[in-house]
């Protein structure tokens, strides 16, 4: 299921966020080796929490438009069973008539 693919993204995504706006806010920006610039990481996390958002939308949609599919009656479903069938029956062709013999 993909929504719920996008629904771990953006968890992960706003995850990141979080930390990064924790960096910006608690002053570890200023460790040796870091970016120093908090404005930097509050953008960042900004950036991150709204393509998290996004994503947690698109994994909504997705989802709706999953069940909406399963719950219609020549949905996909319903077109995938419509296929198994006809391969089924051309895999094994009915037997013809006997002509006579035996």
């Amino acid at each position: 299921m993909l929504s719920r693919n996008l629904y771990i993204l953006a968890g992960t995504l706003v995850l990141f966020a979080t930390i990064s706006y924790v960096v910006a806010v608690t002053g570890l920006a200023h460790e040796p080796g870091a970016p120093s610039e908090a404005s930097l990481w509050r953008t960042i996390g900004i950036v991150l929490l709204l393509i998290g958002l996004v994503v947690a939308l698109l994994g909504v949609l997705q989802s709706m438009f999953e069940q909406a599919d399963r719950r219609t009656p020549g949905g996909q479903a319903g077109v995938h069973r419509e296929f198994e069938r006809r391969r089924r029956a051309q895999m094994n062709p009915p037997e013809p008539p006997n002509s006579g013999r035996g």
